[in-house]
């Protein structure tokens, strides 16, 4: 959309298998950065409809519609009803740390690496005791 020296941006659903300016699901809105101020309108409940059903918007739009507002959202879920939600992924383990196995009569959790900057008490382990002689 938009000409030589006028931009102007369609906010689409499009599958991620589709070209960049190629086929798309649904129009949502449009984004007009030439005028003053700059002009977005979007279909809200499509937005959030596609959003709920699993669409992952572009950083772009993200942007756009933070600095726009053009989604008002309440302070404490504004995160939540323009992003969804992202899955965190475990933070990779130093490469100089290492695991061991607990000794036996410890605690389960006596080899796992303590927090950083937080440092774990020595855990008392009980010296084996031998076994009386089976019968």
């Amino acid at each position: 959309m938009g000409a030589k020296k006028r931009p102007f941006y369609r906010i689409v659903v499009a599958d991620a298998r589709s070209p960049r300016d190629g086929r798309f699901i649904e129009t949502l809105g449009y984004y007009d950065p030439l005028t003053e101020p700059k002009t977005v309108r979007i279909n809200a409940e499509k937005y959030r409809r596609w959003i709920g059903h699993g669409a992952q918007p572009s950083d772009s739009v993200v942007g756009i519609l933070r600095r726009s507002g053009a989604l008002e959202a309440s302070p404490a879920n504004e995160e939540e009803a323009l992003v969804p939600a992202k899955t965190q992924m475990p933070a990779p383990m130093e490469t100089g740390a290492s695991v061991t196995a607990p000794a036996e009569g410890a605690p389960a959790d006596a080899g796992a690496p303590a927090d950083a900057g937080v440092e774990a008490a020595p855990v008392p382990v009980a010296a084996p005791t031998e076994a009386a002689p089976v019968p």
